[in-house]
């Protein structure tokens, strides 16, 4: 659908800014300052729906209204539509700071959405879920590998993917996460116990027979069947995100995916007793917002715990 905008003014300046060109230019300042790959093409595509359904074509031409008519006009939940309006705020932010846009008018746009309490998994969905997969298939050992990692150190999915044999200190249990493999760049370390340690061992010979089976030369410690590295597809979920989807139908396991086990790692640290800025490192989270809503209680919970103040 298109949904066509008139311009502000009926004859625009010859030296006016191209979206294309300005797309172009923020596009490489965002390479250059280090943002991932996959954070521009979402940027990159959101934008040019935008455009595209308001027939903008100059930086000058994108007003309130251009905007309040693309979300009205796009198709989607108002959860992705919130997603959407983030990254057009993103992007005109940019065009903002090079001086092609003269004040922030589009803060003045915000969508509300209802809020909905994500659950975590809990350690007996993983019992349960650990319990069906066979684990003496090359896959099946591999996935509950990654599981329990996730819920013994909350590691991200990508994380889990970029993890390599140089990252795990056998000697003193430790993961040892340098900014390349993390989304906020930032250096991490975390502990991981004997059982993690002694897993990881056995799976590295299992790659090993792989990779030498395949012909492929990497140090993932997470392979496909195929010997590849799991963020060597283009696809936004690696070959373990879509397995967990797998064993969550054929199941029928709820909370079974790699958020909500990184939720279920941050509750249980809360539940144990550690503190929000303690659980929000190890989750290297950018701020103590993020981490809130990761560990966000329903009313009963609320009420629950309220009373023990009284």
């Amino acid at each position: 659908m298109v949904v066509s905008i008139p311009s502000r003014e009926s004859s625009k300046k010859s030296d006016s800014l191209t979206i294309g060109n300005a797309l172009e230019t923020i596009f490489q300042q965002m390479k250059i300052s280090g943002n991932r790959p996959r954070t521009i093409e979402s940027y990159k595509y959101i934008f040019n729906q935008f455009i595209e359904m308001t027939l903008i074509k100059n930086v000058d031409e994108i007003t309130i209204d251009s905007i309040y008519h693309y979300l009205d006009a796009v198709q989607v939940s108002p959860s992705t539509k919130l997603i959407r309006l983030k990254s057009i705020k993103a992007v005109l932010s940019k065009f903002f700071d090079n001086g092609w846009i003269k004040e922030k008018f589009w803060n003045n746009i915000h969508i509300k959405i209802d809020k909905e309490v994500k659950k975590g998994t809990k350690e007996s969905d993983i019992e349960m879920l650990l319990a069906v997969i066979d684990q003496s298939t090359f896959i099946g050992f591999r996935d509950a590998a990654a599981i329990k990692l996730m819920y013994t150190t909350g590691i991200r999915i990508k994380t889990l993917g970029e993890l390599k044999e140089r990252h795990i200190d056998f000697d003193s249990l430790y993961l040892n996460l340098d900014g390349s493999t993390l989304k906020n760049h930032k250096y991490l370390k975390l502990p991981i116990n004997e059982e993690i340690a002694a897993i990881f061992k056995i799976l590295i010979k299992l790659n090993e027979g792989i990779r030498g089976h395949y012909g492929t030369e990497n140090k993932n410690v997470f392979i496909t069947q195929n010997g590849l590295p799991m963020n060597s597809s283009k696809s936004s979920n690696c070959a373990i995100s879509k397995q967990l989807n797998k064993y969550s139908k054929r199941y029928n396991l709820k909370n079974i995916n790699a958020h909500a086990i990184r939720r279920g790692y941050a509750k249980n640290l809360l539940e144990k007793g550690a503190s929000v800025a303690l659980i929000s490192k190890a989750l290297g989270h950018s701020d103590l917002a993020v981490t809130t809503q990761y560990l966000d209680l329903d009313v009963e919970e609320v009420a629950t715990d309220l009373r023990n103040f009284i």
